[in-house]
């Protein structure tokens, strides 16, 4: 199907504003794939915040200059059958569901990424994959910054209750004192 001239401006000019809305980019070569799996590997993805785009690689090259995308050395990536995987904050969900995804089909290809505007290769993005995704590294280091404070409430919690105990306990030697002294007064008269 041949587009007119003006299908393809419009066309580029959605891409790049996906493109610019998107912190992460993947680029995936899809070879293989039946439209079935890829419409799997979209679901998966949308279910993650992330865009599967496949596209032309002269229009994906026009819309990330259009851009004003440095794109970071994906040039040598857009050839063959191309698709681009806009992230948006978190590129590692993305990183994720992709690595899962190859390693189930074994036919999806990740050529290479940008996050952050730093490209990466395809290892760095299986790397990306291991980590623990932004949310859980949060509350990893809420975890460990509360341990400490928690740690430290606890002594001082049982430091009050050893003093309580030993006002208690002072207590009732007084008392114990204060009668002995008063049976052995009444016992002397």
């Amino acid at each position: 199907m041949n587009r007119t001239k003006e299908q393809k401006q419009e066309m580029v000019a959605t891409l790049s504003a996906q493109v610019a809305r998107s912190q992460t980019i993947y680029v995936t070569d899809f070879t293989g794939l039946s439209v079935a799996r890829i419409t799997d590997l979209r679901r998966r993805l949308r279910a993650v915040g992330v865009e599967y785009v496949v596209v032309k690689n002269t229009l994906a090259r026009r819309a990330l200059s259009e851009a004003q995308l440095k794109s970071g050395g994906l040039e040598p990536f857009l050839a063959g059958p191309t698709a681009l995987v806009l992230a948006g904050a978190d590129p590692v969900s993305a990183a994720k569901v992709l690595t899962d995804f190859a390693k189930e089909t074994e036919k999806l290809a990740i050529k290479a990424g940008l996050v952050e505007g730093k490209a990466i290769t395809q290892a760095q993005v299986k790397t990306l994959a291991a980590l623990p995704s932004k949310t859980q590294l949060l509350a990893q280091l809420g975890g460990a910054l509360q341990a400490p404070m928690a740690g430290f409430l606890g002594v001082m919690n049982g430091l009050l209750y050893a003093m309580v105990g030993a006002l208690e306990a002072l207590k009732d030697k007084r008392a114990a004192d204060t009668a002995g002294t008063t049976g052995a007064a009444g016992a002397a008269s």
